[in-house]
């Protein structure tokens, strides 16, 4: 973004009632604390525990660093400034969070369609999936994640590198996005609004075909199981992927394709807030709660730690 006269932008937030923003003060600190605790949880399990070496738990390991650093892109800098009553931000600043925050959210819709490929080669070609999903293919997948999602933005990013900004500098949002900048720029932002949609209904067509794909030769694989027993089996191994792809898909669509969430920015920032604090929150535990293996490993670590402790 070409500055103008500005040198810094100031964070509207969503409300100015002091009493409102202790309680969201209090929920976000919360959420974000049980977010990255989780998910490092998580990350700390599957480099310990042998059990967890597998493409599977590869992938889930770097979904979590995802979130992680997507949420903490988001929130600390809001909770500081409800804390301190400080809403301004640098220019450099707001240019980092736009970066990080489509960074890591672009990425985690390529690695969730990675994940699906896994658990269609692991349900419709059980013999060959150790074959077919080696180590160094997910982490090529991992690195092809992100760099897809490098490559989405690129774009995007090098047209708001070019906006400028002459003196209207409130961002009614609690955080630096694309959208609230778009709106106060002194720059003609068509190109840059076409390239934004387009990016982002790309991004979400492609990986969502990945994912329809998969989960329908699952499912038709799933079905043709003779067992009642296997299916169940085998539904379980991707139970916890199908809610997180809903979640994150969901609200996505919500924000992107719902007219009245266009034109309502109360409403956008609701859904942005609850996407960079919640999601993240859900996720350790739909993971944890509906998977034995990590639920085992969990328990293993804790009995470990203390015996150690007691020695």
């Amino acid at each position: 973004m070409r500055n103008g006269t500005i040198t810094a932008f100031i964070l509207l937030g969503l409300t100015d009632d002091p009493e409102l923003q202790v309680l969201i003060f209090i929920f976000l600190f919360l959420t974000y604390m049980l977010s990255v605790t989780g998910n490092l949880t998580i990350i700390t399990l599957t480099f310990v525990d042998p059990h967890l070496k597998t493409p599977m738990y590869l992938f889930l390991q770097n979904f979590s660093f995802l979130e992680i650093s997507f949420t903490t892109a988001c929130i600390p800098r809001y909770l500081y400034s409800i804390a301190t009553g400080d809403r301004v931000i640098t220019y450099k600043a707001c240019v980092i969070q736009v970066f990080f925050t489509d960074l890591c959210g672009v990425s985690e819709f390529f690695l969730l369609a990675a994940m699906s490929y896994d658990r269609y080669v692991a349900i419709c070609k059980p013999l060959r999936y150790v074959t077919i999903m080696s180590s160094s293919v997910c982490r090529s997948h991992i690195f092809c994640s992100w760099l897809a999602g490098l490559l989405v933005i690129i774009s995007p990013l090098s047209l708001g590198l070019n906006l400028k900004f002459c003196d209207l500098n409130f961002i009614d949002h609690f955080l630096c996005d694309a959208s609230p900048l778009l709106k106060i720029s002194c720059s003609d932002t068509w190109l840059m609004e076409q390239t934004v949609f387009i990016c982002a209904v790309l991004t979400l067509i492609l990986t969502l075909m990945c994912v329809g794909l998969s989960y329908t030769y699952i499912i038709k694989t799933i079905l043709g199981f003779p067992s009642v027993q296997q299916r169940k089996k085998a539904f379980s191994t991707c139970s916890s992927h199908m809610i997180v792809v809903s979640i994150t898909y969901g609200t996505c669509m919500f924000i992107y394709m719902n007219p009245t969430a266009k034109k309502e920015v109360t409403i956008n920032k609701v859904v942005s807030l609850l996407v960079s604090s919640i999601s993240p929150t859900l996720n350790p535990f739909i993971y944890t709660l509906r998977n034995k293996q990590v639920k085992k490993a969990f328990s293993d670590s804790i009995k470990r730690t203390v015996a150690f402790l007691k020695k």
